[in-house]
């Protein structure tokens, strides 16, 4: 049987922000955000809905609230911090990781809403 319904495209090692906003605006539930930078630029801004968890404290913090299949898309202050990153979740066997390409500024330059003034 045929299926006619439309489905977002496949999770990527290497996202721009315009796929992670279409996956968003699908209403799929079944992605996380996390962002590594340190809190005080996590406070100054974030992607509304990533959660921050601290590079150092990353693999395991994840391994207690995600399956390892989920998909995660994560930025860092640069594209090579967000490589580091996705690298460490993979090695600990998370198998669906996106580098989320330019973090942030990219997302900004979108026009996409951000988040600002936690505590």
């Amino acid at each position: 049987m045929l299926n006619f319904l439309p489905t977002p495209p496949p999770l990527q090692p290497k996202s721009r922000a315009d796929e992670l906003k279409y996956r968003l605006d699908w209403g799929e539930p079944a992605l996380t955000i996390i962002d590594v930078r340190d809190r005080k630029d996590f406070n100054t801004s974030h992607i509304v809905g990533a959660i921050p968890i601290p590079l150092g404290e990353l693999v395991e913090r994840i391994e207690q609230l995600l399956e390892r299949d989920r998909d995660i898309y994560i930025y860092g202050n640069s594209d090579t911090e967000t490589a580091d990153a996705a690298e460490k979740l993979r090695e600990a066997g998370f198998t669906h990781v996106s580098e989320l390409r330019g973090g942030v500024a990219a997302w900004q330059a979108f026009g996409y809403p951000i988040e600002s003034g936690w505590v």
